[in-house]
């Protein structure tokens, strides 16, 4: 009996054995439906993961009404012929200045354009143009700081090139707002109401912004106030700010 137990001992350790040996074949040398299995979990993998991200993108925009959707698209759209426009007339005085035809002449005439354009984007020149008047109607003095800093975020998200408040204040990348007990600052101007807010650009996407679902048409309605929004061709805008002194910038 000894002697046949040692037999199936004998007999049933080689396979366990060869097993371990195949497994290792297996891993460095995968056969071929081991390598099918594997392309067909990355595929499902990536599909998943691309169904999720798609679903994400999708969700932000689900809840989203028509109109605001139809603004989004007329804010984008603008911007982007404004860009292409940009483009256009960088590559015509591209072609100008290397052409060698009165290029100098050109040059002049673009670093004058540049400066006119940096005049009214520091606010240091008056500016004309076509846009719209914002008049903000707020009796009970509920209006904030922070509710003024969103309007101007909203109408340059949606082009606006520049805006001015109660004919006063010119709004340029530096302005501040605050307010205390009812009353607003602006750049250390006091703000009367109603509050008049001429906006240069293009009308049409400029009023959509403030009558944006959670602009500052609905803020201002859910104060108990109101506003009124007229379109216009020619906005004149008078209020200017001097170059602040740089105390510790150079150029470099």
């Amino acid at each position: 009996m000894p002697d046949d137990d040692a037999r199936r001992a004998s007999t049933v350790a080689p396979p366990k054995g060869r097993s371990v040996r195949d497994l290792g074949r297996a891993l460095v040398r995968p056969s071929t439906s081991h390598v099918l299995i594997a392309v067909v979990l990355l595929v499902f993998g990536v599909g998943v993961g691309t169904q999720l991200s798609t679903k994400a993108t999708d969700d932000t925009f689900a809840t989203a009404r028509r109109a605001d959707l139809i603004q989004l698209l007329d804010t984008a759209t603008g911007e982007t012929r404004r860009l292409e426009a940009e483009i256009a007339q960088l590559k015509a005085t591209r072609d100008k200045l290397q052409s060698g035809v009165d290029s100098a002449k050109v040059a002049q005439t673009e670093a004058k354009n540049r400066l006119d354009s940096l005049a009214i984007l520091n606010g240091t020149a008056p500016a004309t143009g076509s846009g719209i008047r914002v008049v903000v109607y707020d009796p009970e003095q509920k209006v904030t700081g922070s509710t003024l800093l969103d309007a101007i975020e909203e109408f340059r998200d949606a082009g606006a090139e520049v805006i001015e408040i109660n004919d006063s204040v010119r709004v340029v990348a530096s302005t501040w707002f605050a307010g205390k007990n009812g009353e607003l600052i602006v750049d250390g101007t006091s703000i009367t109401r109603p509050i008049v807010i001429d906006v240069i650009g293009d009308g049409h996407a400029l009023e959509e912004a403030a009558r944006f679902r959670g602009g500052l048409v609905s803020q201002v309605s859910q104060m108990g106030g109101s506003v009124t929004i007229t379109q216009q061709t020619s906005v004149s805008v008078t209020a200017t700010k001097a170059l602040p002194t740089n105390k510790y910038a150079r150029p470099a």
